[in-house]
């Protein structure tokens, strides 16, 4: 049996941040990283963007090649999936029944993506969009695609939309919200973004849910609660992720919308870790426990846990953002952005470019959303963690 000191379970970029900050603590203890997809470690987020533009290739995606691993000696186990964790033992077991003894562990094995539970929900060239072989699968598709459907109106099904649109193909989008990124938006930007969807052709169906797919010989046909039938040459489902923690269930780790960890992202087992998609955190700046589905914080915190796991003992006080490009709108969001959130808009040009604020009851800003509006998330930072109380007027004009 092979012994680690630093055994890392998912090789996205939460786990390949890992490594970095294991290195930088300890350039010499062994490291196993163990990913189920045959893929090098790629950043995820141009799935949805640049790969679909045309902005990117594959192979630029990647985070490090083979020879970064090979140079910082980490051992991968790529296409291979960790079943089962011994925490009296400290060990891991794989698919094949091959056992590793660690020293440390980090669960980084982020989401999967929801499913449908309805007639035809797992049907045979339904796309639930969220790896490197999804991105593949509908770029092979939109070689000969006329139309397409969407299923889902947050970030992920508003990009894909946005990409399929761009490459001149007539997209119907699904969602039960009544505007689109309803979550995330001030309603007034919602409908802004919404209606320019509209006026480029794609076909919003708000306030509305699939209840039935079904294959055709030239395609797929979705039927709508409201008795709407769609059809595509492609189906997309974006509707979210659900955390990866039946393994830290199976240790009998304390388990909460994600796996439970401390400041220190170290979970009820003081030798296991988590990060990324997955972790349930204390969120300081916030002043409550969450998990955060984006790029920014699955790499600080796995980058982070690594440091932890090799002694530095280090708190995670850091506010990520994420970002987003929707047609001509470019946004970036810092801290929390929910629209159950008392919110509002500083427009500095109505319709185009201003800076949203998302305040708690008592005027505290959780979060900020920047469109149009660069290199400001240093201020909307500033703000959020200096946990002072603003009304609107004070607000208008703070930032940008």
């Amino acid at each position: 049996m092979q012994k680690f000191d630093y055994v890392i379970v998912g090789a996205g970029l939460a786990g390949a941040s890992a490594v970095k900050g294991v290195r930088e603590e300890d350039q010499e203890g062994s490291i196993l990283l163990v990913g189920e997809e045959e893929e090098f470690p790629y950043n995820r987020p141009p799935l949805s963007k640049d790969l679909l533009l045309g902005d990117k290739t594959v192979g630029e995606i990647s985070i490090e090649d083979e020879a970064y691993f090979t140079e910082h000696e980490v051992e991968l186990e790529l296409g291979t999936e960790i079943t089962e964790i011994d925490p009296d033992n400290n060990l891991v077991t794989n698919s094949r029944g091959e056992s590793y003894e660690y020293e440390k562990l980090l669960l980084s094995t982020g989401g999967s993506p929801r499913k449908l539970d309805i007639p035809g929900g797992q049907l045979e060239g339904a796309n639930y969009y969220r790896y490197l072989d999804d991105y593949r699968s509908l770029s092979e598709g939109m070689k000969s695609a006329n139309r397409a459907v969407v299923i889902g109106g947050g970030f992920i099904g508003s990009e894909i939309t946005a990409g399929l649109n761009l490459n001149d193909i007539e997209v119907s989008m699904v969602f039960p919200e009544d505007y689109l990124l309803e979550r995330v938006f001030p309603k007034e930007l919602a409908a802004v973004v919404q209606r320019d969807y509209e006026d480029r052709g794609v076909n919003v169906v708000a306030g509305d849910k699939p209840v039935r797919f079904r294959k055709e010989s030239d395609g797929f046909e979705v039927k709508t609660d409201q008795g709407k039938i769609l059809q595509g040459d492609l189906l997309i489902v974006g509707i979210g992720i659900s955390p990866e923690d039946d393994l830290a269930k199976g240790a009998e780790l304390k388990v909460f919308d994600g796996i439970e960890v401390d400041k220190y992202l170290q979970t009820s087992d003081t030798d296991i870790y988590a990060a990324g998609d997955n972790a349930y955190f204390p969120f300081t700046d916030l002043g409550e426990s969450t998990r955060v589905e984006h790029w920014d914080n699955a790499k600080s915190q796995g980058k982070l846990a690594g440091r932890n796991m090799a002694g530095a003992e280090e708190a995670y006080n850091y506010v990520p953002y994420f970002f987003s490009d929707l047609f001509d709108f470019g946004f970036e969001a810092v801290g929390e952005v929910n629209s159950n959130l008392n919110n509002f808009v500083d427009w500095k040009k109505k319709g185009e470019k201003g800076v949203g604020y998302y305040l708690s009851g008592d005027g505290k800003v959780k979060g900020v959303l920047l469109l149009g509006v660069w290199g400001a998330k240093g201020d909307a930072r500033d703000l959020i963690k200096s946990e002072e109380s603003f009304t609107r007027e004070e607000l208008v004009g703070k930032i940008g």
